[in-house]
């Protein structure tokens, strides 16, 4: 059964709003892992828009839970990483002007760079897991280069409007979950996540992570950060053990 990783990124896209020093995503962190959490995730992007340098140094010195750093294959985030020492990276693509992630890191095309960035994490005991579509290609390509895990991006299912697109869009991260565990990798999921479409993919058996932050950030203002993290801990539970 899956467990939950917290990416706490627009706590401090609220902070940036104001160019001031608080909500501190620190604090959100240890609301969530009070509340359960398995691991805390951020995107140390390179325009620094929410989470900064001092976040992440912050973070690993104190969250006691697993820290995932998302992040780009840039050289100055590559070195900032090896730095940091976080137990895990996601690797990512990154454009300037999007809103939030946009698609899968294409292992195809940057296998060259993939496979130096694999091996630099994992001379510092980093496991390195790439944030994907679930594509054949993509998926053989990642564990091709060294990648310990994969993170099938979840976005089209969640995107989906009807029942039909929503049933094809599962039998296809339940293709790619396959054939990542075939490859020897661990395999994870997120983007789009909410409380409403989670049902499916916690019951999606031999997945090991789940990362969900925009959504529980936004139920966050009603409730609090640690109610929100532990009323989503509940729900993958309850449809995990189905």
């Amino acid at each position: 059964m899956a467990v939950l990783n917290v990416n706490i990124d627009h706590i401090a896209t609220v902070r940036q709003a104001r160019h001031a020093d608080e909500p501190d995503p620190v604090w959100a962190a240890a609301e969530c892992e009070l509340a359960g959490a398995n691991g805390i995730t951020t995107h140390l992007r390179q325009d620094r828009r929410h989470i900064n340098d001092r976040d992440v140094q912050v973070l690993k010195e104190t969250i006691v839970s697993k820290f995932n750093l998302e992040m780009s294959m840039e050289e100055e985030i590559v070195r900032i990483a090896e730095g940091i020492e976080p137990q895990q990276v996601t690797l990512v693509p990154e454009k300037r002007a999007e809103l939030t992630t946009e698609g899968g890191l294409d292992c195809v095309s940057c296998g060259a760079r993939l496979k130096e960035v694999v091996r630099r994490m994992h001379a510092r005991g980093i496991l390195v897991s790439a944030f994907i579509v679930p594509e054949k290609e993509q998926i053989a390509a990642a564990a091709r280069f060294g990648c310990d895990a994969i993170e099938l991006h979840t976005g089209q299912y969640a995107n989906a409007k009807t029942e039909k697109d929503i049933y094809q869009h599962l039998k296809w991260l339940e293709a790619g979950r396959d054939l990542g565990i075939k490859k020897g990798m661990i395999v994870h999921a997120g983007h789009g996540l909410t409380y409403r479409n989670i049902g499916p993919i916690a019951a999606m058996e031999d997945l090991s992570e789940l990362n969900i932050g925009h959504s529980i950030i936004a139920r966050s203002m009603f409730v609090g950060i640690r109610e929100a993290t532990i009323e989503m801990i509940r729900l993958i539970d309850k449809f995990g053990k189905h």
